[in-house]
């Protein structure tokens, strides 16, 4: 047997080293790229403004940025989950729900010049301001804004469907209070459901009117003593006493509220006029928000579980939104228009596989995967939907 020459390394060893030699280069390569996408994104996220949610204050309450397109981190170093909106009067521009204790969220927001409120955390806390400086840009957009002629008609045929939408919310929520009324516990519990797919086929333009939304549809999570508060009301309040204290009692003058409040959203909606480019982000902005929270979480209906009976209803009106634009996507954009209807499709055919023979199943019974799947689809087709404004000359008015 030979034996290797004084000096001379044995083969396996050259090998051994020259491995190490190249997953060494390797590595570097890794770090050299990894360094530079952190400094990319420090890059990125350098021209963020960060507001900081504390109990009862946020820091800081005042900002003044320029027009267009600017990003917000939200810190919420509250102990509860909070919501961040900017608001235009009673309109609400932009808002971020459900940030956790501890974490953060980004907001992106094209604003116009002009002076905005800034909810902070908890209802009852005190508004802050967020006055918008013109710019160049925002001037030569603004004269370049496209003509309004041809939304006319999609804008006309939503206002009346938002209108037969708030009838039929009037409706069932009147016949909802008066099962409450009667104390038919069961009748109360099966009607809900009803009011509550109403409410939710209004939801991308009822959320605009920040203050009454809040009215309708705030959670215990924004009351200074969550369920026990005074303030809590609104569908919630009744959804907590019927479906996890289980009974009608003390619920009647919440449903008579709820019902005047019903009324007064017909009443604000028709009031006010939709800017073409508010048409598509209402309902983006819902998707957006059932992906990042409403899906994973079932926060939303966290005493009766009819999250899916939420999500199916706002596809609805996703969908009718869509089919009001189809003719004008249809003339230009028909790929736009092919991967918004592909991802529509993919998130009803997705939810269609949870119904029942008695309706949607209780979203307690779907698994964090499932709830991942709804989630993942509903990002798809927000997206999608994000493309439709850029297309139609619309984006940054």
């Amino acid at each position: 047997m030979s034996t290797p020459a004084s000096g001379t390394p044995p083969r396996a060893l050259r090998w051994a080293v020259a491995g190490s030699v190249i997953v060494m280069i390797a590595a570097g390569g890794l770090f050299y790229y990894a360094s530079q996408l952190a400094a990319a994104k420090r890059k990125v996220h350098s021209n963020e403004i960060t507001v900081t949610i504390h109990p009862h204050s946020c820091e800081p309450n005042e900002l003044t940025v320029p027009a267009g397109f600017n990003s917000f981190r939200i810190v919420n170093a509250s102990e509860r989950a909070v919501e961040w909106e900017i608001l235009d009067g009673v309109l609400v521009i932009e808002e971020r729900e459900n940030i956790a204790p501890g974490l953060s969220q980004v907001i992106n927001a094209t604003l116009n010049p002009g002076d905005y409120a800034i909810t902070c955390g908890l209802l009852s806390n005190p508004r802050g301001k967020l006055h918008v400086t013109p710019t160049a840009e925002s001037e030569a957009k603004a004269k370049a804004r496209p003509s309004m002629v041809a939304f006319i008609g999609p804008l006309s045929e939503f206002r009346v469907y938002v209108s037969s939408q708030s009838n039929a919310l009037i409706k069932a929520v009147e016949a909802l209070s008066q099962a409450i009324s009667s104390g038919d516990l069961a009748q109360a519990q099966t009607l809900y459901v009803p009011a509550r797919e109403a409410y939710q086929r209004l939801a991308p333009a009822a959320q605009r009117l920040g203050e009454l939304d809040n009215t309708l549809n705030a959670r215990a999570d924004y009351f200074e003593k969550r369920e026990l508060d005074p303030g809590f009301s609104g569908f919630h309040r009744l959804e907590y006493g019927l479906f996890d204290q289980r009974s009608t009692q003390g619920l009647t003058p919440v449903a008579e509220q709820l019902q005047a409040n019903a009324a007064l959203l017909k009443q604000q909606l028709m009031a006010q006029s939709l800017p073409p480019e508010q048409l598509v982000s209402i309902v983006s902005r819902t998707l957006h928000n059932m992906a990042d929270t409403r899906a994973t979480s079932g926060e939303e209906e966290r005493y009766s579980h009819i999250d899916l009976n939420g999500f199916a209803a706002n596809l609805q009106t996703t969908r009718k939104v869509v089919d009001l634009l189809r003719p004008l996507l249809a003339k230009n954009n028909a790929d736009i228009l092919l991967n918004i209807d592909n991802a529509s499709t993919a998130l009803d055919t997705e939810l269609d596989t949870f119904k029942t023979a008695q309706g949607y199943a209780t979203y307690d019974t779907v698994s964090a995967a499932q709830r991942q799947a709804i989630s993942n689809k509903a990002k798809a087709l927000a997206d999608a939907l994000d493309g439709i404004d850029p297309a139609l000359g619309l984006s940054g008015l």
